[in-house]
């Protein structure tokens, strides 16, 4: 759990990307305060329109790598002039503002506070199911401050869901630390039965399950699909973090999983839905990484081929015991970050133009985006950009068919039908 401090430069596309980071640190359990002083990491999105910006764009950075123990530097003069941060001495990495979300975690679990609510942000409701985890990752930090899992009773969440579905959200965001051990700590994974119960309540709303360990799935993945397949308020959306291609890399991160426990989930859902978006992430360049382990993760993406791939370049985290291992170096970790990165694109802009020309239906307006543009998930989750929403009458909170028309690497536009 990090506290962060967010600080956004330039134009309205800068602050729509600093709004999605800080949508997915909230859903990743960290939380916003009021100053960098107060703050574990920092983050500035970057502006560099002019030279007098550009001076303070490297100046603002400076002050808050003093301030903060971590900073991430992102936006337009970080990917247009990165060197220039390097060459002020600037203790800071410059990143896609994509990247920074999973920087922030460090591909560990999501955590929340002890007394987190339920949160509706718009027309997306977040609900926290349990707090804590069943795992020890050699590389994780957050379970120092969680311990293992608690989970409230199917009763409790369900009725806060509703809460949710009657103070309008139309889109419910399960999250948890691994919510695919959900109910474990009373002897039985129960997150099937919980979110039947929850697409029983009345209402016209869309279910996104978040991040669940492939151990904790593998469990309960024939009846875990079979939900998915029989409710049409869930989005056929998992996310499994598989974290590496190599079973010897998995035993040293003690990740509970092996590959092909990993797989047998793929093949489950695969075999149960017919369009679906497998979501996971990837830890490049831990200490014990060999090159073969590597090209392992390399050909398991290729294999598995995910819609959604998160890919985090490895840092030690104070107290942890991978800190305590002989790390790669950095120029090691960078190379594989960006092999793994580019294969990571051309995989995904492959599923969003295989999309185009196909036909959408009640897809959920969740947000605005920039220019009289909305941002609409499909029933697997998948983004589709509809443009001049205000000509077609779409706010957040509709639903609409849509045809996809076009697609970016990351997500696809579409028209109303």
């Amino acid at each position: 759990m990090a506290r962060y401090h967010i600080e956004t430069y330039g134009c309205t596309s800068n602050r729509g990307e600093s709004r999605e980071i800080e949508r997915r640190l909230r859903d990743a359990g960290h939380y916003r305060v009021d100053g960098p002083e107060e703050a574990d990491v920092a983050i500035l999105n970057t502006c560099t329109v002019v030279e007098k910006t550009e001076r303070n764009m490297l100046r603002r950075a400076e002050e808050l790598s003093d301030e903060t123990a971590d900073l991430y530097i992102t936006g337009c003069m970080a990917l247009a002039q990165g060197e220039e941060f390097a060459e002020a001495d600037v203790d800071g990495r410059v990143l896609h503002w994509d990247e920074v979300p999973e920087a922030v975690t460090n591909g560990e679990c999501p955590t929340t506070t002890p007394d987190v609510e339920p949160i509706l942000d718009g027309v997306v409701g977040i609900l926290p199911i349990a707090r804590g985890c069943m795992s020890d990752c050699s590389y994780c930090i957050t379970k120092k401050a969680t311990g293992k899992i608690d989970s409230p009773s199917i009763e409790e969440n369900v009725e806060k869901a509703r809460a949710l579905v009657h103070a309008g959200a139309k889109e419910i965001r399960i999250t948890g630390q691994d919510t695919g051990v959900y109910g474990w700590d009373e002897g039985e994974r129960k997150l099937h039965r919980l979110l039947e119960r929850i697409c029983e309540i009345d209402g016209d709303f869309r279910v996104r399950v978040g991040m669940a360990n492939p151990k904790g799935v593998h469990g309960i993945r024939e009846e875990l699909a079979a939900v998915f397949a029989d409710n049409e308020e869930l989005y056929d959306f998992l996310h499994a973090p598989v974290q590496s291609g190599s079973n010897d890399v998995l035993g040293d991160m003690r990740r509970q999983h092996q590959v092909g426990e990993y797989l047998e989930v793929v093949e489950t859902f695969d075999d149960r839905l017919d369009y679906w978006t497998l979501s996971t992430d990837f830890i490049v360049g831990f200490p014990t990484e060999t090159e073969d382990d590597h090209r392992q993760s390399l050909e398991l993406l290729r294999e598995t081929r995910p819609e959604k791939i998160n890919v985090t370049r490895f840092s030690k985290r104070p107290g942890t015991d991978a800190a305590e291992m002989k790390g790669l170096g950095g120029t090691v970790k960078k190379e594989r970050s960006k092999e793994m990165s580019a294969l990571k694109r051309e995989i995904v802009s492959e599923v969003y133009e295989s999309m185009v020309g196909q036909r959408r239906e009640d897809c959920l307006v969740v947000e605005e985006g920039t220019a009289d543009s909305v941002k609409c998930r499909d029933s697997a989750y998948r983004q589709i950009i509809v443009q001049n929403a205000d000509d077609h009458g779409l706010e957040p909170g509709d639903f609409v068919d849509l045809e996809v028309t076009a697609h970016e690497t990351m997500y696809a536009f579409g028209e109303p039908i």
